[in-house]
Order: C-alpha cells, then structure tokens, then sequence
C-alpha cells in the first residue's frame, strides 16, 4: 500500500479556516516535508497547480508556488520517492510539458510523474485570457485526451504529428527521451473524468470524503473499477484523506472543532461560486461535491481524527477497500504532521508493515 504526501504548494495547506495553521508555501517548507517523507519511508509527494485562492480572512490559496519548478527542485534534493507535478491544459503546450518530464526525470530517472487536471475554476485562467469558453465544461476531456496521446507519442517515439481538434502535431520532436515510463494520474469523478482516467492513467485520485469514514470511497472506487474493466487496464485508487493527530482521541477532536468554528466563510462561499459555474455538473462530479460544502476541510478529501492508534486503524480500513493501491494524505500542520505519522502512526498501520520488517 503506497503512502504519499499532497505536499503545502499553497497557502494554508487544506484547512479553509482562520484559526488553522497558517504559512505561505516556500521551497524550504516542501523541501523539509518531502525530505521527512522520504526519511519514513512514504512512496510518492505530490504538488498541485492553483493560480488563484479563494481570498476570505485565511487568504485561502491566495499564495501559490509553480508546480513543475518546485518538483524539479525537489528533484535534486531527493533520492528515492516518486514525485509528481500537476498540469493544467489550459496553460502549458503539450509538447513542452513532455521536454519539461523528460528533464525532470534526468534528475530524478524513474522517480517522475505527471498529474493532469483540466481546469474547471473559470477565474484562474480568464485572468490570463486562457479560458476557452464555458464549452470547456463540456470538452475538456477530449482536450486532456488528445494532451494525453502527445504526451505518450513523444515519450514513446520522439515525435508526434496529431491533427486533432485541439492540437496540431508537425513533425514535432522531442529528445532525448524520459528514461523509462512517466506515470500519469488524475482526479477526475465524472464519468468523462473516470472513462479518461481508465484509458490513459495510472492512478485516479478517488474523493473519500465523510469525518472518520475510512472506507466512504468505496462507490467511487467503484465506478472506477468499472471503467478500467471496460479499457481492460490495471488502475489503483488513491484516495486523499487528512489527518489531525493528538495523544488522544479527545485532544485531537478539540483540535478539529477549532478548525472548524473557524471556518473561513467567504473563502468558503468563493469556491461553491467557482463550482457553480459548471451548470451541467453530474452527481459525483468535483464541481458537484463542492457545491454547497461548508466544511473547512478542502472539498477533495475525508478528515480522519483522532489518536495515533484511531488514525492508524482508520487509515488501515482506508487501505482495505477493493482497488485502493495507494492513501495521499494531508496534513493540519505539515511538518508535525509527518513527524507524528511517520513516528507514531505508520509504525501502527498494518499495511505498512513491510517497513517495519525491511528494517
């Protein structure tokens, strides 16, 4: 069962409140978080790609690193933990985004990946002049689609000449060539979003949303299963969860409902706006789950609270479910939060074991 890190890119991490912790990202904070995740063992980090917050008291989101500079950098300063950026369609040429892997993956050989999302958030890329139109609700698996077959005929065969809807291949080159396989995960909950990840990807990113409901992403595994036995591929789930930590249960759930009487309402009420404009969302979908949330606990993820034993069991039935091969977790405070995982949590998790015994 791969453990990874969704690594503090922006602004306050996954807490939309204003009496969590709060810091701006850095390349030192990630790089103390990536490096201790790496130290206990953790398989993968993995950055986001968010060009505008969500403003409120918190400034949710409001600071935000690049992703595929910041895993370059964390490249250089790692040795053996897979590390994966995220890209947006909307803003980097397919064909760039294939050099910028195969560049990274000089650094890091085999230890590279590439996180691909579509853009649904219609202000962060309108402020650049990037949005296509609303049509792109509708369209932008097709797109990802055809981003996706560049990619895989540069790094498969060092060129490409797609004549496509939204990309036009001439003769395009690329070399040298990533060294061996770039693994490719994606969030989408949407059918197009499941049916695209099922086609091209490696991985889904599955919402396991619910307060200590550990197996809450067993319906989306689900349908995720469902696909990948329609493209006759092998796909594992990754579900992301958060994890608030205490000596006990009760000082871990006094910690959660400080969280949350903090809620940061504005930041809240600006992303259910930004979902909303995908008036055709289906149930399931990521602009549906967000819609009318009020939890300050991103949209995206369960929340798993309590003492070290309860996380670490609860975490363990996460694992259980049918397809999940991987947990990405996320922390209230990012460099204690690994601390107290890979120190006093991991080393209570059954499916974690083989740390323990390759010791």
């Amino acid at each position: 069962m791969d453990i990874g890190v969704f690594i503090p890119i922006g602004s306050n991490g996954w807490l939309i409140s204003t009496t969590s912790p709060r810091y701006r990202p850095s390349f030192e904070l990630n790089r103390i978080v990536t490096q201790k995740a790496e130290s206990y063992g953790l398989e993968f980090a993995l950055s986001m790609i968010k060009l505008r917050g969500f403003g409120g008291v918190s400034e949710f989101w409001d600071h935000n690193l690049e992703s595929f500079t910041l895993m370059a950098g964390l490249a250089a300063v790692t040795s053996k933990i897979r590390l994966y950026a995220t890209v947006a369609t909307l803003t980097i040429p397919p064909a760039i985004v294939a050099r910028m892997a195969s560049t990274i993956d000089s650094i890091a050989p085999g230890r590279f990946g590439i996180n691909l999302i579509t853009g649904w958030a219609k202000t962060e890329y309108d402020q650049m002049g990037l949005w296509p139109g609303d049509e792109h609700y509708e369209n932008r698996y097709q797109m990802l689609s055809e981003y996706t077959t560049v990619l895989r005929d540069l790094w498969l065969t060092g060129s490409c000449n797609l004549k496509g809807k939204y990309f036009t291949m001439n003769d395009c080159r690329l070399s040298p060539p990533p060294s061996g396989h770039i693994p490719l995960v994606c969030a989408g909950q949407s059918a197009p979003g499941m049916e695209f990840t099922a086609t091209f990807c490696d991985y889904g990113f599955v919402v396991g949303s619910g307060f200590n409901a550990p197996t809450a992403h067993t319906p989306t595994n689900e349908r995720l299963m469902a696909a990948a036995a329609k493209t006759g591929r092998d796909v594992g789930s990754y579900p992301l969860m958060m994890v608030i930590a205490d000596e006990t249960d009760e000082a871990a759930l006094a910690k959660w409902q400080y969280y949350v009487d903090g809620a940061d309402v504005d930041a809240l009420a600006y992303l259910g706006i930004q979902a909303s404009g995908d008036t055709k969302a289906e149930a399931g979908s990521t602009a549906r789950t967000i819609i009318g949330t009020n939890s300050p606990i991103n949209f995206n993820m369960g929340t798993i609270v309590g003492s070290y034993a309860t996380v670490a069991r609860l975490l363990d039935e996460a694992a259980s479910v049918p397809g999940t091969k991987g947990i990405m977790l996320t922390f209230d405070d990012f460099v204690i939060g690994m601390e107290q995982f890979g120190q006093r949590i991991q080393p209570l998790m059954d499916c974690r074991k083989h740390l323990k015994l390759a010791a």
